[in-house]
């Protein structure tokens, strides 16, 4: 996988500038238990290029959080703003925003009827109104990347759940977005298939794309990361560079938390 596999030419933001703003991001809603806070006042900026990763135990607001950012969960207060734009306006076209948007879901989301060469090059001749040949070199061309060149005409039903994930992310990156984010990608997968998928967004992160990623992986927060949060009952609660989070953590959840993961 090298740099081409992103079309810089079409960023508009400069490698270090703010992509996306959080501020004061809610989400609560009501249950028989009474109000849940899954967010609770949620702020921080995702730079451009950057890798941000997102852990903490489970319930914590991670997922919530992250499909926010895309308005998969609609915040119940706050704002976010996504290349300057404010998303959560009533004026905002959320649907163009989410072609820059590219999403990884756990359990792959790949439609099971169509082929890999299909279910890739279908939102970019849909959305990006792309030729068919055009969406077929590209999508050939990343699958080649990351060695399932010669999968394209098999059914998702043919393939093992790390190669259906290798698939889910380039087709996120047929779409040239301009930040991926990543749901708990490797937490559906047999042990043994987790590293190939991770080995994809390791070389993934170093053609400077901007990465968002929900994990319990904290192997690939230590090494891939550029910066980690620690969320826990909806908030922020430590964040820091990786070394900063696992080598000398100051909050007293966090140390709990890293006791029983490491």
């Amino acid at each position: 996988m090298s740099a081409d596999m992103t079309n810089e030419s079409v960023k508009t933001i400069e490698k270090g500038e703010v992509l996306i703003s959080v501020l004061e991001l809610a989400k609560h809603y009501k249950s028989k238990a009474g109000e849940i806070h899954a967010l609770d006042g949620i702020t921080t900026d995702i730079r451009k290029g950057e890798v941000l990763v997102i852990i903490g135990p489970s319930g914590s607001g991670k997922s919530t959080f992250l499909r926010s950012l895309n308005l998969l969960e609609r915040p119940t207060g706050g704002m976010i703003t996504f290349e300057g734009k404010d998303i959560m306006s009533s004026e905002s076209d959320i649907n163009l925003l989410r072609q820059k948007m590219g999403m990884v879901f756990q359990h792959f989301n790949l439609f099971p009827h169509l082929t890999i060469i299909d279910n890739m090059t279908l939102a970019p001749r849909k959305l990006l109104k792309m030729s068919k040949a055009d969406a077929e070199a590209k999508a050939m061309e990343l699958l080649e990347r990351v060695g399932l060149e010669d999968r394209a005409k098999a059914y998702p039903s043919q393939l093992s759940g790390g190669q259906k994930q290798r698939i889910a992310i380039v087709r996120a990156l047929c779409m040239q977005p301009d930040v991926l984010l990543f749901d708990e990608p490797t937490s559906a997968l047999d042990p043994e298939m987790v590293g190939e998928v991770l080995d994809v967004m390791k070389a993934l992160a170093k053609t400077g794309m901007t990465m968002v990623v929900v994990t319990h992986e904290m192997g690939f927060a230590k090494e891939v990361g550029s910066r980690v949060i620690f969320m826990d009952e909806g908030r922020i609660v430590e964040e820091g560079t990786p070394e900063e989070i696992f080598t000398n953590p100051t909050n007293e959840r966090l140390k709990t938390f890293l006791a029983k993961v490491l």
